[in-house]
């Protein structure tokens, strides 16, 4: 489900269909029986991108930078509204009737111009930071809903979607206590020699890392956005690393697949080099910035 990113599942029996599964069954059955007492701030994305409500909805490009399908949306920091993938193909994709009577008549609509809350869902299902996972499930379920916004005096300071769950159940499987990684790659062509640089660069890392954050799962989700140079396509490469000691998050753009995860994992490391977990890993810091020739100065 992760990698295909499908919500539905077919389970045959030989050849005979005999059901099917779907990611809510999964996420449910889970947090009733094993993990739902886990607060929602241990799985939830934390300090969430956000756009104020007067921001020009054109500046959504970090929907496919990200490579995110929610983004909160704020006024002076306080929660008001949000936009999904949905709503920018409601209002932007879809065709919009012409005004025909009135002083705009025949005026065309840039929409891009639109502000942020002008197509922005509300109001916004939230929940707390120590709300219990089989809570948080339960709202989702109730409203029907893809993700919730987890916040703090009105002010977003997480979002978690049924993925996030689902990479938790991913995670916790995992019986070998180290750093591992999962593939979720859409139309992106990678030869033999690529995957094993990636796989290299991977394993590079986790060497470096397993003594600081003990275990996880590194999620790679890389596509591509058909836009193509010289023949080669636009590749776009998200990181989601899930560990003991906290989430990461690294993403970049570029034209061939193993640059374009070297790239953000790099962005993922810096992250880790500025998280509190790893302040007094005196030695990895040095060991990243010699790596990346940075002038060294006494830590």
């Amino acid at each position: 489900m992760i990698e295909t990113e499908i919500r539905q599942l077919l389970i045959f029996d030989g050849e005979t269909l005999s059901g099917f599964v779907t990611d809510e069954a999964i996420i449910h059955r889970t947090v009733m029986e094993r993990w739902g007492e886990t607060k929602v701030e241990e799985i939830m994305t934390k300090d969430p991108f956000t756009v104020e409500k007067d921001e020009p909805i054109g500046v959504l490009a970090l929907f496919r930078e990200q490579c995110i399908s929610h983004v909160p949306v704020v006024d002076d920091g306080k929660l008001v509204g949000m936009i999904s993938i949905h709503d920018i193909i409601e209002h932007v994709f879809q065709p919009v009737p012409r005004q025909k009577i009135g002083e705009r008549a025949g005026k065309k609509v840039h929409l891009l111009s639109v502000p942020a809350k002008g197509i922005m869902a509300k109001p916004v299902i939230t929940v707390l930071p120590e709300t219990k996972l089989r809570d948080a499930e339960m709202e989702m379920h109730k409203f029907d809903i893809l993700s919730l916004v987890i916040i703090r005096k009105g002010r977003p300071v997480g979002i978690v979607t049924k993925r996030d769950f689902l990479e938790l159940i991913v995670q916790m499987e995992m019986v070998d206590q180290r750093l591992t990684v999962q593939f979720s790659i859409k139309d992106v062509e990678i030869d033999e020699v690529q995957r094993g640089f990636i796989i290299d660069d991977f394993d590079s890392f986790a060497r470096r890392y397993e003594r600081t954050l003990e275990a996880g799962t590194l999620f790679v989700y890389m596509k591509t956005h058909g836009t193509n140079f010289k023949g080669r396509p636009l590749v776009h490469c998200r990181l989601q690393l899930r560990t003991r000691k906290g989430s990461f998050f690294g993403s970049s753009e570029g034209w061939g697949a193993q640059q374009t995860f070297r790239i953000a994992l790099d962005k993922l490391e810096r992250q880790i080099m500025r998280s509190k977990e790893s302040v007094y890993e005196q030695e990895f810091v040095r060991t990243y910035l010699r790596r990346t020739q940075f002038p060294l100065t006494e830590l």
